[in-house]
């Protein structure tokens, strides 16, 4: 791969982007996001895939203008875009955005699309399509609206202008701001925790979210339907038992209970 850079650690792939001039979204960059990104598809040692910039100003700048037009090429890269923000979204893997500079139009479609998205102080985010004679083709509307409700929605979408990572925090745009000097302390302790667990439980929490936000009855039911399935699992017994065995449900718990954890963890991995 010509744009990316992938390493891998303890259940973490880090993808680095690297796109001059200014890692905007070329038809080369979202093949090489798609190739891998669907690459994943059956991996089960992978369990989170940090997407982050090696660019000083730009996180990703937006979709390639020169395709943005009327021809065949130019109209089966716009599809191509879309399909990675769709192909994205399915990831079994948590997929987080590590924003650390600007993110306008297709590049904030891209953060809108992984699970997880941290901003810092030099983030900027923005869906500006408008002022160039289009909406937004990679759901950014459709985010927009779900995220924002119609009012602020609208205002975003016609005004096009910048949001600081703080601000996108507060209009659920990204999960969290987290100052750059603090990043890699916060990513490694969320991170870590988020990579011990297996793929099916990532997907199961995945499946149950998306089927809350379309009808919380049938997220409901399929939450059910999982806890009553996992209940009967041995693993659920021998962690419950040593649980127990280390204090919980005694006074323990209370203060203590990701000690708790730690002692049954330890247990069960002797």
């Amino acid at each position: 791969m010509k744009t990316l850079s992938i390493t891998n650690q303890n259940g973490i792939a880090t993808v680095a982007i690297n796109n001059p001039p200014v890692n905007v979204l070329t038809i080369n960059l979202i093949n090489e996001i798609n190739e891998y990104v669907l690459s994943l598809k059956d991996d089960r040692d992978t369990k989170v895939v940090v997407f982050k910039s090696l660019h000083e100003t730009f996180f990703l700048a937006h979709l390639d203008l020169n395709v943005i037009n009327g021809t065949q090429g130019g109209q089966a890269a716009s599809i191509e875009f879309n399909h990675m923000i769709m192909n994205i979204k399915a990831m079994k893997q948590v997929s987080v955005a590590l924003v650390d500079g600007v993110a306008r139009g297709g590049g904030n479609e891209f953060v809108m699309a992984c699970d997880l998205a941290y901003g810092t102080e030099n983030a900027a985010f923005a869906q500006p399509e408008v002022h160039v004679n289009i909406p937004t083709g990679g759901q950014g509307a459709v985010q927009f609206a779900r995220r924002m409700g119609k009012n602020k929605a609208l205002q975003a979408l016609l005004l096009g202008n910048d949001f600081t990572a703080q601000q996108a925090e507060n209009l659920n745009i990204i999960t969290q701001f987290v100052p750059k000097a603090e990043m890699d302390n916060f990513l490694a302790m969320t991170l870590g925790v988020i990579s011990t667990l297996e793929v099916r439980d990532i997907v199961m929490y995945k499946k149950i979210i998306a089927a809350s936000i379309k009808d919380e009855d049938a997220g409901a039911e399929l939450e059910l339907r999982y806890f009553l399935e996992r209940a009967k699992e041995q693993k659920t017994a021998a962690i419950i038992s040593a649980f127990l065995k280390h204090g919980g449900q005694t006074e323990r718990e209370a203060k203590d209970i990701q000690g708790i954890f730690v002692d049954t963890a330890a247990e069960l991995s002797k």
